[in-house]
């Protein structure tokens, strides 16, 4: 054990989990790689749980930093702040919204209790519809609603939850329908769930379920759960902390894969707009962000350093169509996985979109999760110098693969080939 581990468990929670037999320190950066304390080099395919979207030490990024450091770093929401405005109107307008409002947090997980205290007071209703295999983050009220059991210590909430059917498409009670006939069915679902309860506030989705594995339902899933909620007044949130600012390469957003019927009435965002540093946010309709009748501020959220960081990561995304690099690059790197998962009796599927690729491991001859196989997996690629996630939900267990949106083809290549041998390594 290195003192720096032990120093670690000596005086943080037992519950603050750790990637690795013998856990790395990681030091510097730079593109798509990173570097541990003893001087080893990784190719990094998970970015700090998909938070480093661009790439590691983007000049563009540490520059607009480093120039904000050197004015001023934090006054607060209590007075103007340039920048804050600045990327708040592009992201106002990114977001389709109409009439749209957007309020920064530090966090995607109090962007969604931002979000579940707008939806709650709109429509005086505690109640909240989320999906099975869900996760939304750590405070008490998102814990409430997270639907993965891994990730929820307590069933105390302030909210009553509800959970829906649709998050997975490979698994479940309507895992043998075919697409049109899953969706049929899930909003049957709803229908019928509705009908035995008070109307509730929300639906809250990503549409990319995230820490659950990476999984989704069909394309237009939510726009035709959005056609129920819309006809009895319920508001939708799409979670875009993950799935937000072109990552799936299709779309900007996630929730777009659904958007027959129109935008969410709330999106929330985090992690990949900062490139590290603590960015979130809630855009909504202005009559649902302006509902709240008492004073609120932010202390920490939309800070000048964060913002500076937030405008200069947006700008070199959009300049330099990282959204098409994910996809095409994403698109090569999937079948190359598929190809070799097509060899192997380990891996159940290859899912995803763009750059956010979940493989699904089992045990061989059987459809049981294998978590052993997939920590071994994890092991396995770091020591051949590649970094990758994990994740699954209910009797599931996956990897995660989530590359700064900067990923080369070469670079794509050398990571699949360090993770075929990986996985070969399970067999």
């Amino acid at each position: 054990m290195s003192d720096l581990y032990a120093r670690h468990r000596a005086v943080l929670p037992d519950w603050l989990a750790l990637y690795y037999e013998n856990p790395i320190e990681i030091t510097h950066g730079e593109g798509r790689h990173v570097w541990d304390a003893d001087g080893n080099k990784y190719l990094d395919f998970f970015g700090g749980i998909l938070t480093t979207m661009t790439a590691h030490a983007l000049p563009e990024v540490t520059k607009a930093v480093s120039e904000q450091a050197g004015r001023i770093l934090h006054t607060s929401t209590l007075y103007l702040n340039r920048t804050m405005v600045e990327l708040a109107e592009r992201i106002a307008r990114l977001s389709n919204i109409p009439d749209a409002r957007v309020f920064f947090t530090t966090s995607g997980t109090e962007a969604n209790d931002t979000a579940l205290l707008l939806a709650t007071t709109y429509r005086r209703s505690n109640q909240i519809l989320a999906m099975r295999n869900s996760y939304h983050g750590r405070s008490f009220s998102a814990v409430g609603i997270t639907g993965n059991r891994s990730w929820s210590p307590t069933s105390l909430s302030p909210l009553q939850t509800l959970y829906v059917h649709g998050g997975v498409r490979t698994r479940g009670p309507f895992a043998h329908l075919d697409d049109a006939e899953f969706i049929s069915s899930c909003v049957a679902d709803l229908t019928d769930l509705l009908g035995h309860v008070r109307p509730p506030a929300a639906l809250i989705a990503e549409p990319i379920q995230g820490v659950g594995g990476f999984t989704s339902p069909p394309d237009g899933l939510y726009a035709a759960f959005h056609d129920v909620l819309q006809d009895r007044g319920i508001l939708w949130i799409s979670d875009e902390v993950q799935t937000g600012w072109g990552r799936t390469g299709d779309h900007f957003w996630g929730w777009q894969a659904h958007g027959a019927s129109g935008p969410p009435d709330i999106l929330t965002f985090a992690k990949g707009i900062g490139n590290g540093m603590s960015i979130g946010g809630v855009v909504a309709r202005a009559d649902i962000m302006n509902c709240l009748d008492a004073n609120s501020i932010s202390t920490f959220g939309g800070t000048q350093i964060t913002m500076a960081a937030g405008l200069a990561n947006l700008t070199y995304l959009l300049e330099h169509d990282l959204q098409g690099n994910a996809r095409r690059v994403g698109g090569l790197l999937i079948e190359r996985l598929r190809a070799v998962a097509a060899q192997l009796p380990v891996v159940r599927e290859v899912r995803g979109r763009g750059l956010m690729i979940g493989i699904e491991l089992v045990r061989p001859g059987t459809d049981q999760a294998h978590p052993q196989a997939a920590s071994a997996v994890i092991e396995a690629a770091r020591a051949g110098g590649l970094l990758i996630g994990k994740g699954g939900g209910h009797d599931t267990s996956a990897l995660r693969i989530a590359p700064p949106l900067t990923l080369t083809v070469a670079e794509a290549e050398e990571g699949a080939a360090i993770l075929e041998r990986a996985l070969r390594s399970v067999q």
